[in-house]
Parts: structure tokens; sequence; C-alpha cells
């Protein structure tokens, strides 16, 4: 087995908001395990890591098959022994921000979103828990969503009324109660569990209209994922600012 200092392990690490946590992490001193569902494109990306100095790897993992949660937490303890960093980056929208779709919304599309969104967070971090246990400070760090916030959507003059995509909200709402129940859960061990909003990005999912870049996409997520003993658990950020749920 490997001598490692730190080992994080980013879903969707290949492209994007998930690249670019890697490249920071990386950056900060952690080994770097990026799943990829695409080969070519997870070897791309791996070339990209290394040559920026990131020692890191790529491993199959989809969200869509749940078979590759076996595989990555057999590859994380056979070469590492534990997991000191879980960020579950991977996810997807299948509708217009702009929707408003409530009443409308096919149940295929609130399935396929659900799926990846919160079902397969849930069951990868039920699956890699026992490695993250084994690290001397774990941590959890969901990526989530501005537009998960309840509280933002029901505020009178909210800054994101208009953005009513139901499905991709509603996926980003469960996974914030899943960050809560779990932090709870863990709160007398060494496994922290907060969920990031890393901000409106130009990516392939935020589109070219976003006002911030790739490159100041990871900040939120790589701050809860070195988070200090002291630091909080079981909550909602941007950055430095807490969200309300």
């Amino acid at each position: 087995m490997a001598d490692v200092k730190k080992v994080a392990f980013v879903t969707g690490g290949n492209r994007g908001i998930g690249l670019q946590t890697a490249r920071e992490l990386g950056q900060s001193g952690f080994e770097v395990v990026i799943g990829a569902r695409d080969p070519s494109k997870g070897q791309a990306a791996l070339e990209e890591l290394r040559a920026a100095g990131v020692k890191a790897e790529v491993v199959l993992y989809d969200a869509r098959r749940p078979e590759t949660d076996a595989s990555v937490k057999k590859h994380l303890e056979e070469k590492y022994g534990r997991l000191d960093v879980l960020v579950n980056n991977a996810g997807l929208i299948r509708e217009e921000l702009l929707a408003r779709n409530a009443s409308t919304v096919p149940e295929d599309i609130l399935r396929e979103t659900f799926e990846t969104n919160l079902f397969a967070v849930v069951r990868l971090t039920q699956t890699l828990l026992p490695l993250l246990k084994k690290a001397p400070a774990g941590r959890i760090v969901n990526v989530s969503s501005i537009l998960g916030s309840l509280g933002l959507h029901s505020a009178e003059g909210s800054p994101i009324a208009a953005a009513k995509a139901f499905a991709y909200n509603a996926s980003k709402s469960a996974l914030n109660a899943f960050t809560v129940h779990l932090a709870d859960e863990l709160k007398d061990t060494h496994v922290k569990v907060n969920s990031a909003h890393p901000g409106w990005v130009k990516t392939e999912l935020g589109g070219p209209h976003a006002p911030m870049d790739v490159a100041d996409s990871a900040r939120t997520s790589v701050r809860l994922a070195t988070l200090a003993a002291d630091g909080p658990n079981g909550g909602f950020f941007h950055e430095n600012d807490r969200l309300p749920w």
C-alpha cells in the first residue's frame, strides 16, 4: 500500500468544476483520484492534471452504474487504505432553468435527475463511508446549488425567483437534506459533511451566460474539503457565506 499523505476522490472530475476542484486539491497537497464515466475524457483530464504538477489518477465511475461504486471502493481501499475527502460533484440538469414546470415536468425527467443528483450520491457515500472513517479528518462535500434553497425560492424579492426548474431544484433540496441528516449522524466522528454552492459557472451545465469562470468555481468545495477540526458541519455554503436551506 502506498505511503499517502491525503487522498481525495472527485466524481465528475474530468471537466468543469470537478476538474478545477481536483486541480486545486492536488496543488494543495492531495493525491487526487478523479471519477469519469468516459475513459478517453478521463485520460485527457489526467494528462492535464499531471501537466499542472498534480499527483493524480483516474478510475471509472458512472452515477448510472451502481457497480462502479464497489469498484471505486476496492481501488481506494487496496491502494490507499482510506479516503480523506469525497467530493460528490457529478450531476445533471435536463430542463431549462427558467422552466417553471412543476405542473408539467415528465416523470422520466424527475427520475433521471434524482437518480444522478441524489440517489447515486447517497449510494456512493454510503459505500465509501468506511474509508472516510479511517481518515484522521474525513470530509464529504456535496456539490449542491443555491437553486436547492427553499428559503430563497419562497422569499419575497428572491434573486432566484425565476429559476424554477422543478426536477433539478428539488433534487438539490433533497441533497441538502442528505447533508443535514448525515452530518448529524456523524457529528461525534472525525467526518464532516457540508453542501457547497459553487456559483453560477460557465460550464456545460451552467451555460455560456454564467457570470463565473471555471477558474473561480472550486473555491467553496476546496474550502469545505480542507476544513480544520473546528470547522462547520452540516452547513450550506458559497465561499465563506452560509446559505439558507
